[in-house]
């Protein structure tokens, strides 16, 4: 069973930059595409960026290209989103995502089988 941790969450201003990392406990973790979703209240669950097994294809959002870089690092089991730049629309709980056979840039969680409990980003003015 794949557990998902994300931290890296906090409060920041605008402009700032904040560094997500969740963390998986498989050892198969170099078989999962890897993806970010975000959520904000009364809003549905938006995919953000996903990056394939490989680490060699990412897909992004179009709101946050060039701002936001999805990375991941097979031997920590651990995948990241750096986040530049941040606005105020940005804030929202961020959950990573796994699955051992989803297309990296699915944009269905539905598609994605592994979840983490998310962590909270808020962008102030």
């Amino acid at each position: 069973q794949v557990q998902l941790v994300e931290s890296g969450g906090g409060l920041v201003q605008a402009g700032d930059s904040l560094r997500l990392s969740c963390a998986a406990s498989t050892r198969t973790f170099t078989r999962y595409a890897m993806g970010w979703f975000r959520q904000a209240p009364g809003r549905e669950r938006e995919f953000v960026a996903g990056i394939s097994w490989t680490g060699v294809s990412t897909h992004y959002v179009d709101s946050v290209k060039g701002r936001f870089t999805i990375s991941r690092d097979n031997a920590k089991s651990t995948v990241y989103l750096q986040m530049n730049s941040l606005k105020p629309e940005d804030t929202a709980v961020y959950s990573c995502a796994a699955d051992p056979t989803t297309d990296y840039s699915s944009s269905y969680p539905r598609s994605w089988s592994f979840w983490g409990q998310g962590t909270q980003v808020t962008v102030s003015s």
